[in-house]
């Protein structure tokens, strides 16, 4: 049985096709157990996370403004702060017109928590901070230089641009690293929001997350982390004069479900963009029914230097459009995928929305 397991776990990630019989150093492998495999690791019903339980009635609405007035909070960090250490019921803050510059830290304590902006173009939280930058002594990191940062599950976000405005860094400069929003929590949804930066715009770090309809603009590996997470209906654009990536996905381990899936998304910008890099050994990204500039390069993906990693990734599309879409002059470790591979990919089953997106 291990030895079984052992072959079918080696052509998932060599596979191109599932039409023919597999064979590993002679012996077969009959594409029926193979099959079977494939929609049992795709479908996430064995899922290691919990069951989400989320919580949409608000109990308390609190207000955020430019404007002094009675019972406004003038930033989003104070509104924050004023909850209770230990949240249990879905708050709303209401987030005026405005630029609010300031770094917001929400703690790992406070759940269910609900933003919501004026409008992406009229409310926007705005800060500077690089992975260089000093703090007592030693740099943020890349994880500390987020503009916005998450850590509490049952989160949303609407109408919401998170920003870091640090400059576009030259190519190969270090330490540049500028985070417009950090999710390190599960069961995290962002609506018709923006999130703009250069290098490392989106941490989509840990958990389970849905954007749907928002802007993401960065340079390189503008999307990065090893959340779940499902993009719908998302416009991803591309800001550099040279060489960028689109997403670094870190899924490390065979046995670890994440990855990022791009659902009905379009893709455009200046440059030449990598889909993904390998940042993970077993990196795991897919692109469905995505419309692709001219900007995408023709290979599509990157090994992150380690010839290793294309035996373990996942990276594929399916029914993309445009012309950065065509597969054939793709990398020949991703993939085209068929109806069956990408079934479980293209829906909020693959981050269990079920059971925590609704009314969200």
């Amino acid at each position: 049985m291990a030895l079984k397991l052992l072959l079918l776990m080696v052509l998932f990630v060599n596979a191109n096709s599932l039409s023919v019989p597999e064979t590993l150093n002679g012996l077969l492998v009959p594409e029926e157990d193979y099959s079977k495999w494939l929609k049992h690791m795709g479908s996430f019903k064995h899922s290691l996370f919990q069951k989400a339980k989320n919580k949409f009635k608000p109990c308390l609405t609190i207000e955020v403004s430019k404007k002094p007035r009675s019972g406004a909070f003038p930033t989003v960090q104070k509104a924050i702060n004023s909850l209770p250490v230990i949240n249990n019921c879905r708050v709303v803050i209401t987030i005026g017109a405005g630029t609010y510059r300031e770094k917001v830290e929400i703690p790992a304590t406070m759940a269910y928590i609900t933003l919501q902006g004026a409008g992406a173009d009229r409310t926007i939280i705005e800060w500077d901070d690089t992975a260089d930058r000093m703090e007592n002594g030693r740099p943020l990191g890349t994880f500390g230089s987020a503009t916005f940062a998450v850590n509490s599950p049952y989160f949303i976000a609407k109408d919401i641009t998170f920003k870091n405005k640090a400059p576009l860094p030259p190519s190969g400069a270090l330490g540049k690293q500028a985070v417009a929003l950090r999710i390190s929590a599960d069961t995290a949804a962002f609506i018709s929001c923006k999130f703009i930066g250069a290098q490392d715009t989106l941490y989509d770090h840990i958990g389970r997350h849905y954007f749907k309809k928002c802007y993401i603009e960065g340079s390189v590996d503008f999307i990065f982390g090893n959340g779940l997470s499902l993009y719908e209906d998302c416009h991803l654009h591309a800001v550099t004069n040279s060489f960028g990536a689109l997403t670094a996905q870190k899924r490390q381990s065979f046995l670890e479900e994440t990855g990022f899936s791009f659902v009905s998304c379009k893709v455009t910008g200046s440059g030449a963009l990598f889909l993904g890099r390998a940042w993970g050994n077993f990196s795991r990204v897919v692109f469905a029914y995505t419309f692709m500039d001219k900007i995408i390069t023709p290979r599509g993906w990157y090994d992150w230097g380690d010839k290793s990693r294309q035996m373990t990734v996942f990276f594929g599309q399916y029914k993309c459009s445009g012309p950065g879409a065509d597969f054939g002059r793709r990398v020949a470790w991703s993939r085209e995928l068929t109806d069956q591979q990408a079934k479980p990919f293209i829906s909020i089953g693959f981050i269990d929305g079920h059971e925590w997106l609704l009314n969200s």
